[in-house]
């Protein structure tokens, strides 16, 4: 088992910036990627970004340009750096691992941001 806690959200003005982070409760190091997901009230939860182990990253377009995924596998934690956030940015903002060998599904509780307009 694997606990997952994010932490960095709150409110800011549109254009501003927040850092989120998501702490793994073991290593991370190989073998799985680690993801941001957003969802709002009464919608499905979106992908943002995902990391994969070896450093690869990819972004919706939404957020391409803006927002930047990272990992420190010596922390075990995964950072999402978000600039120039919009009003329509605001959602709660989730973690997800993905472990591939073995097989593995992990989330982590949430952390809200809100972006005021």
């Amino acid at each position: 088992q694997v606990q997952l806690v994010e932490s960095g959200g709150g409110l800011v003005q549109a254009g501003g910036s927040l850092r989120l982070s998501c702490a793994a409760s073991r290593s991370i190091s190989i073998n799985n990627a680690m993801a941001w997901y957003r969802q709002t009230p009464g919608s499905q939860r979106e992908w943002v970004a995902v990391v994969q182990s070896g450093g690869n990253t990819n972004y919706a377009d939404s957020v391409k340009g803006r927002f930047t995924i990272s990992r420190d596998n010596a922390k075990n934690t995964v950072y999402l750096e978000m600039n120039n956030l919009k009003p329509e940015d605001t959602a709660v903002y989730y973690c997800k691992l993905t472990t591939y060998i073995p097989s593995g599904l992990y989330w982590g509780q949430g952390t809200q941001v809100t972006v005021s307009s």
